[in-house]
């Protein structure tokens, strides 16, 4: 087996991360409102969060939304009515680092450790991955009516430095 190909079947399978996303969604928010996989999501994310994963394998777990599905997402983690006054972005990135944590941790358990999880990034608008980094999955999600992407990229993200 040559390297490209050990890398290959060591990244997480698009049918494992499907069945994590659902995991984590269901036992979170509950599933009063199911969240549903779609073929395809055309849209600006408003929010965006990811981790990366270093170890035996490297790569990065990307999730992003809506601020309306930011926002419904935050209500119900911290258990608030629906219909509860605006929330503050501190508030969405919060709940939404947090889920993406926990997707991260998730995929972490499907690839060749050991490895290390970072800290949750979270940003209004999109997140540009590494340019080494290859998109190995992408769900297409609704959830509440509003879209919401899970990437997984594999590959180690390298820093470009000037020369002097």
């Amino acid at each position: 087996m040559s390297a490209e190909q050990a890398a290959a079947a060591a990244n997480p399978r698009a049918d494992d991360v499907r069945t994590l996303t659902h995991q984590v969604w269901t036992t979170f928010l509950g599933e009063q409102i199911p969240l549903l996989f779609v073929e395809d999501n055309t849209f600006i994310p408003d929010w965006s969060a990811s981790v990366t994963i270093r170890g035996a394998w490297d790569g990065m777990v990307s999730l992003e939304t809506t601020r309306a599905c930011a926002q419904r997402v935050t209500r119900a983690l911290l258990g608030l009515d629906a219909d509860a006054d605006d929330l503050a972005d501190a508030d969405l990135v919060d709940a939404v680092g947090e889920l993406v944590n926990m997707l991260g941790g998730n995929v972490k358990g499907l690839v060749p450790g050991p490895s290390r999880l970072s800290l949750p990034l979270v940003a209004a608008g999109r997140f540009a991955h590494g340019s080494h980094q290859a998109r190995v999955v992408r769900l297409c999600s609704s959830w509440a009516g509003e879209p919401l992407d899970v990437t997984v990229h594999a590959g180690r993200a390298t820093a470009s430095r000037e020369q002097r």
